[in-house]
């Protein structure tokens, strides 16, 4: 049956940080006990039918991948929980979301929600790459971009981000 659900369901929280090129959300499916199967398969579709080349997974563990797979989409785990080293991991994720930003593909990068983890991975990579030439002016666009306020742990990303 074709009709509007034919097109899936924008993941929750689904947000550009740069127009059409590179957006952030909240897992496919949805995070923790709030995860459904079903609307983890529509989430996806919209990213296929959106034209989406790669989902990029932040997730500690490789959770639910096998789902892209079924569904004929691109990703790439790079794992980033709390437990990870941001000065080994955030080169790394940089450099990949350089290479793939050049190349043309549309991104969304995701963790189990959008949090102040992921708003700082997001404005240290605007840092990174001289979108935004401060630390402060990044977490500012990005809370902007976002709605919501950067707690410690994302402003410390930005921080060590600047270092990089």
């Amino acid at each position: 049956m074709r009709g509007k659900w034919a097109a899936g369901l924008a993941p929750r929280n689904f947000t550009w940080i740069l127009k059409d090129k590179l957006a952030v959300s909240e897992r496919p499916g949805g995070y923790a006990r709030n995860h459904r199967r079903v609307r983890r398969q529509e989430e996806i579709i919209w990213l296929r039918e959106q034209g989406f080349d790669r989902v990029v997974s932040l997730l500690g563990s490789p959770h639910n991948l096998h789902a892209y797979d079924e569904l004929g989409v691109t990703w790439s785990h790079i794992p980033f929980s709390a437990l990870d080293d941001p000065r080994t991991v955030l080169p790394e994720l940089y450099g990949q979301l350089r290479g793939w930003l050049a190349a043309g593909e549309k991104i969304l990068v995701h963790q189990e929600d959008l949090g102040d983890r992921l708003m700082g991975v997001m404005a240290g990579y605007l840092l990174v790459t001289r979108m935004i030439e401060t630390g402060p002016q990044a977490i500012a666009v990005v809370e902007r971009i976002v709605q919501r306020q950067m707690g410690p742990p994302g402003r410390e990303l930005v921080a060590l981000a600047s270092t990089l």
